[in-house]
């Protein structure tokens, strides 16, 4: 199921002005970042030649909803179809040509994740299709740590606290320890900004025993120039957390706009629309800015560490 928020314009209308909409993703099939980029390449390449999506599909021979579908991402290519793009969007570069072609080819393969996809939803297929281009990911998570931030035990517990067979709970599981060390292998630049709110930290999953096991190894995570930790603490009034669970995905070399995505009970919202983004950036941001410093964060850590019988 994906759905469109209301109010917003229409998607890939004509100019470079088209607002794209939020999208709320529960089981339909969604993009992946690697379409997207395709896809967001492409409607660049329209923009700047000023032509409208319905001129492109009459160019094409095709519909108004296949342009808009592959600019979105959520159609698979073909060679033919980019052959027909470069002759209407005069991309004569080789280079240009060999670079979207390299990345239609591995938008069509089979993703890592496909041995999951019978236990994940189809929207977190995505988000993590996300993860793994972006350059940089912002996150906060007021209940529970990030994915990228729990041990085995802790994120076995989180699972098992939402249901399911003993069969499901072990594939997520090792779902997200592949999601974790995907994060690690990956260019040593790509950052996760976390802000980690002290709630989430005394708020018990598993036992005892597996919270002090998890505190031990955030406070490893903090070593390592990779993850950058604060702490929104509990005893300090007004801390802006309003903003609810996020994820911010900043991709290099700008071969997407940054994307956010809230998660939700049974789905999740897509944010493309610059304005969209940008809100909630900010109030990330100012979140972050609120928290306590790395160094602080630390201690803090170390203090809980220590009330939890370390």
């Amino acid at each position: 199921m994906g759905q469109e928020l209301a109010g917003a314009d229409a998607p890939g209308g004509g100019g470079a002005k088209s607002v794209r909409r939020a999208r709320y993703l529960k089981d339909e099939a969604v993009p992946s970042a690697q379409r997207m980029v395709v896809g967001n390449a492409l409607r660049v390449r329209r923009e700047q030649l000023g032509l409208k999506q319905e001129e492109v599909a009459r160019l094409l021979g095709g519909s108004n909803s296949k342009v808009s579908r592959i600019e979105s991402g959520q159609h698979q290519f073909k060679e033919r179809d980019l052959a027909r793009f470069f002759a209407i969007y005069q991309v004569t570069d080789p280079v240009e040509q060999d670079q979207l072609r390299e990345l239609a080819e591995q938008a069509n393969q089979m993703p890592w994740w496909q041995p999951w996809a019978g236990v994940t939803q189809r929207h977190l297929q995505a988000v993590v299709s996300f993860e793994d281009m972006a350059q940089r990911i912002r996150s906060y998570e007021p209940q529970q740590l990030s994915g990228l931030l729990q041990t085995e035990e802790y994120a076995r517990a989180v699972i098992a606290s939402g249901g399911g067979d003993t069969r499901q709970r072990d594939a997520l599981v090792a779902f997200r320890m592949q999601r974790q060390a995907r994060f690690q292998q990956a260019d040593p630049d790509k950052k996760l900004i976390c802000v980690v709110d002290e709630g989430s930290l005394i708020r018990g999953f598993g036992s005892p025993q597996v919270m002090r096991r998890q505190l031990e190894h955030l406070l490893a995570l903090t070593d390592s120039p990779r993850y950058l930790i604060r702490i929104a603490e509990l005893s300090r009034y007004n801390v802006p957390v309003h903003l609810g669970s996020i994820a911010i995905w900043d991709f290099s070399a700008r071969i997407l706009p940054t994307i956010a995505y809230q998660e939700v009970f049974d789905g999740g919202m897509v944010f493309q629309d610059e304005t969209q983004v940008d809100d909630r950036a900010r109030a990330f941001d100012r979140l972050r800015g609120a928290s306590l410093t790395p160094a602080r964060s630390v201690q803090r850590l170390r203090d809980i560490l220590k009330r939890a019988g370390r």
